[in-house]
């Protein structure tokens, strides 16, 4: 019997074939498929190893060390990463006198760091006693708003710790109220183009579980820093904002309207000179009632505060419902109160209501 090939038609002997046997095909054939797992596991475990080795190197508690999740691990170690960029050892102490890690206290004066060649390498050296005498904690910025630094005392004030508020983001605008980001973006960019000058915002930062339930909310927090060269010449890579960060009275909800004993009521007409105001304004800026008739709102606002609050007023002046926001004020003693205005149209849209919160 004669067997023909079904390719080529042509007789074949026993055990032939005009195709080529599979242990004899050409060098460019196709392979068979191979399975990948054992290849994707075994980077798994070299990033896993990676990851463990920087854990290792992390200067934190053992314990700390445990808690931290592989996100965690990677958001301190850049952290670190930035802080070694702007504060590497044995360059600080050679910076030019403006240079030096001058951080801004409530009355003017600065907190200096001691010389950077006895500071590690990712930050100021700053000691638990220094820390503890502040009024509030230390953050270092970059030119991007990444954060660089957080002092440990951050968790006396907000509940949590360093590692914890990482867990939030590596910018500040991922520790602040959502609210306050225009805010803090418009004083960061005065800032940052006219470095030097000090500039501050009043923002909700984020806290523990724990401080929210003892007390109500959020903890509003007070930045006033300056962007600062910390070596020479300068250059946004070695620029950083350096700020105190220090609480304030916690900022009433929309719908909170808060104990009679902090807050002032106060009526103006449409160009927000005074018509009338409570007597309690006498208690939180120390101005008699006669005093403040007739004198424009203007006259008693921070400069750097002119544009927020007058963008309120033509919110408001334009019907757009009532407004709020955080601005500094002169008392009569010649220092800034802190008050959270909430303005609105009364009168058949013919004068202005405000209702000032003392923050601090």
């Amino acid at each position: 019997m004669t067997i023909f090939c079904s390719h080529c038609h042509r007789p074949l002997q026993a055990e032939m074939s005009c195709l080529p046997r599979r242990g004899k095909q050409a060098p460019g054939a196709s392979k068979p498929f191979r399975s990948t797992k054992s290849a994707s596991k075994a980077r798994r475990d070299q990033i896993n190893v990676e990851l463990q080795a920087l854990r290792s190197l992390l200067p934190i508690s053992a314990r700390e060390k445990e808690r931290l999740s592989y996100l965690h691990t990677m958001a301190l170690v850049c952290l670190r990463l930035r802080g070694a960029q702007l504060f590497p050892p044995g360059t600080c102490g050679t910076a030019v006198p403006h240079a030096s890690l001058a951080l801004p206290h409530q009355d003017g004066a600065s907190l200096c760091a001691p010389p950077a060649d006895s500071a590690p390498p990712a930050g100021p050296a700053l000691g638990a006693e220094l820390l503890s005498l502040l009024p509030g904690f230390l953050l270092v910025l970059s030119a991007n708003g990444k954060l660089v630094y957080i002092s440990e005392n951050v968790a006396q004030v907000l509940g949590l710790s360093v590692v914890e508020l990482l867990a939030q983001g590596d910018t500040v605008f991922d520790i602040l109220d959502g609210r306050a980001h225009e805010d803090a973006r418009k004083k960061l960019l005065l800032a940052h183009e006219e470095p030097g000058r000090e500039v501050t915002f009043v923002s909700e930062m984020r806290t523990s579980k724990a401080f929210r339930l003892q007390h109500g909310g959020n903890r509003a927090v007070a930045v006033r820093g300056r962007f600062t060269a910390l070596r020479w010449p300068a250059s946004p890579s070695t620029a950083a904002f350096l700020a105190l960060c220090t609480p304030v009275a916690r900022l009433p909800a929309d719908d909170d309207a808060g104990s009679q004993d902090d807050l002032f009521q106060s009526m103006h007409i449409l160009d927000m000179t005074f018509t009338d105001v409570t007597e309690s304004v006498t208690y939180h800026l120390g101005y008699r009632r006669e005093e403040l008739i007739g004198q424009s709102w203007y006259s008693l606002l921070h400069p750097e505060d002119a544009d927020l609050a007058a963008a309120q007023h033509r919110a408001v002046a334009l019907g757009a419902g009532a407004g709020t926001a955080v601005l500094r004020v002169l008392r009569r003693d010649r220092t800034w109160a802190w008050l959270c205005v909430s303005a609105r149209r009364d009168g058949g849209g013919r004068a202005i209501t405000c209702t000032s919160h003392c923050l601090r």
